[in-house]
């Protein structure tokens, strides 16, 4: 599946190569990186044995391309490099929203469509993943397995979803202990103070429910006394108008977002 060459080094692009670097899942000089503007991590993997912005001939070396530009810029990038490509190259690609059946028409190859969180430069991504060739699914699990959790879909259009509530959820999360910081702050506490209490405990929260097996609604009991200041909290939270509802509500947005990026 190597040579892998990489449209658009930039951030989930960089994002991977970080994951594969602390993972040692690929070596640099398995990497073709094309990017009309290089970061330094882009100049590091180069100086590492990767091959940045080659001559467009080393692009037929390729049998894995991920395709991982801007949503906005794949039909153009696909008209640069499509006949530059080995036949048996597969397209994995990560442009939000857009049909594997268009970029297999563009291409001319076979195409797994994935979706996944900048978490995989850690080794901790999660990443949905559609194909309709064996082939091409398995291309991407060979891509995103080492860097974190892969969920198949049986069915593109739930690739939607799967982005509503995966792909974009990190955003939230982090809007989230935005505002139980600014929550803190206005009750009273410094706001480093705020910031470190918010930051430290819901790392841990996200820790206690990857390691503990528990589903979340029973740790949530088991951290709520009755009467107590969790309870009060949470009949705000979880109210009329409160989580539930609302991202419902946010996690709908998105899907009729990815849809309109797809059209």
């Amino acid at each position: 599946m190597t040579p892998i060459l990489i449209l658009g080094a930039g951030r989930m692009g960089g994002a991977l190569i970080q994951g594969w670097r602390k993972a040692e899942a690929f070596s640099p000089a398995d990497l073709i990186l094309r990017d009309p503007h290089p970061t330094e991590l882009a100049h590091a993997v180069a100086r590492e044995g990767a091959r940045l912005n080659p001559p467009d001939a080393a692009l037929a070396q390729a049998r894995t391309v991920l395709l991982s530009v801007k949503p906005q810029l794949w039909c153009e990038t696909a008209a640069e490099v499509a006949g530059l490509l080995h036949p048996d190259a597969v397209i994995v690609s990560v442009a939000a929203g857009v049909r594997s059946a268009d970029i297999a028409a563009a291409f001319g190859r076979k195409v797994a469509r994935v979706m996944p969180t900048t978490a995989v430069a850690i080794g901790q991504g999660t990443t949905s993943i559609y194909a309709a060739e064996a082939q091409a699914r398995a291309r991407a699990h060979a891509l995103f397995g080492p860097v974190g959790t892969v969920v198949d879909l049986d069915d593109e259009e739930l690739m939607h979803a799967a982005t509503a509530v995966s792909g974009s959820a990190p955003a939230y999360l982090y809007a989230f202990i935005e505002a139980l910081e600014a929550g803190g702050a206005a009750a009273g506490l410094p706001l480093e103070a705020a910031q470190r209490l918010a930051r430290s405990t819901i790392a841990g929260a996200a820790a206690l429910l990857a390691e503990s097996g528990e589903e979340p609604a029973e740790l949530r009991r088991q951290v709520t006394s009755p009467g107590g200041t969790t309870q009060a909290a949470l009949e705000v939270l979880m109210g009329e108008g409160g989580l539930t509802p609302l991202l419902r509500d946010a996690v709908a947005a998105a899907v009729r977002r990815s849809r309109e990026l797809g059209a």
